[in-house]
């Protein structure tokens, strides 16, 4: 048995429209439905760089060399505290709970990395102290910068779209641009599954992000955010 009664029972999300509920209503109402290690899957995708979790794997990796990740090294000099709170964040959200969550992880990083890759390369700073994470993507982001695309094509979902926030030069249309890819990432990856802890959690992610842009489009409202995810479910390559 999965969550029938549960997503059932949940508001349509429409982006039509406002949003139906607030963050704190939908999370009392999780605590008194999903099962233990499933709550364990909610915490996971709500963490963020400063965590205690996260601190204390900076403590534990700092003072001894057991259980240090092999990356520990090369990294814990290079980047920033921030930064490297990042890396351990998204290195303990991609190999832990469901294959939903470490996807939404890797998704993020992917994402943020070549979106850092790109400030970077307008600015000319130097790549390998703002890129995070141990994975392809990261990889050839440190060592294809000066290509239009980062040597990313056919590596990455979406590159297009992604590569076409570069171009946006105000920071709150990025936003509103960042939200519409993962907005409709959440719709792509749950489109084959029904009722399971995958519906939950990207129900739980699409609202909270509903949420923070009723915050963020006070000035213009919400056509310009529903523009923007109809205009990549046709592939529309997004303008800044």
């Amino acid at each position: 048995m999965g969550y029938e009664c549960l997503l059932t029972g949940l508001p349509v999300l429409n982006l039509s429209e406002a949003s139906p509920m607030s963050d704190e209503a939908l999370l009392e109402q999780l605590k008194e439905t999903l099962k233990e290690r499933d709550q364990e899957e909610l915490a996971l995708i709500d963490m963020t760089s400063d965590d205690p979790i996260v601190t204390d794997l900076m403590s534990k990796y700092d003072d001894t060399i057991i259980g240090q990740p092999a990356w520990w090294d090369e990294v814990h000099e290079v980047l920033s505290e921030e930064d490297l709170r990042t890396q351990i964040l998204y290195e303990y959200g991609r190999t832990h709970g469901c294959r939903f969550v470490r996807a939404w992880y890797a998704f993020n990083q992917d994402v943020n990395n070549i979106l850092a890759a790109a400030i970077c390369r307008k600015h000319g700073f130097d790549v390998r102290n703002v890129i995070v994470g141990t994975n392809e993507v990261a990889e050839i982001l440190r060592k294809n910068l000066p290509q239009k695309d980062f040597g990313l094509a056919g590596v990455v979902d979406n590159l297009p779209e992604i590569l076409s926030l570069i171009e946006s030069e105000n920071l709150m249309e990025r936003e509103k641009q960042l939200d519409a890819l993962r907005f409709v990432w959440l719709e792509d990856k749950t489109r084959f599954v029904d009722f399971s802890i995958e519906n939950v959690l990207a129900y739980r992610l699409q609202l909270k992000m509903m949420n923070r842009w009723a915050i963020l489009t006070v000035e213009q409202g919400e056509k310009v955010f529903r523009d923007l995810v109809a205009d990549m479910k046709r592939g529309v390559k997004l303008d800044a």
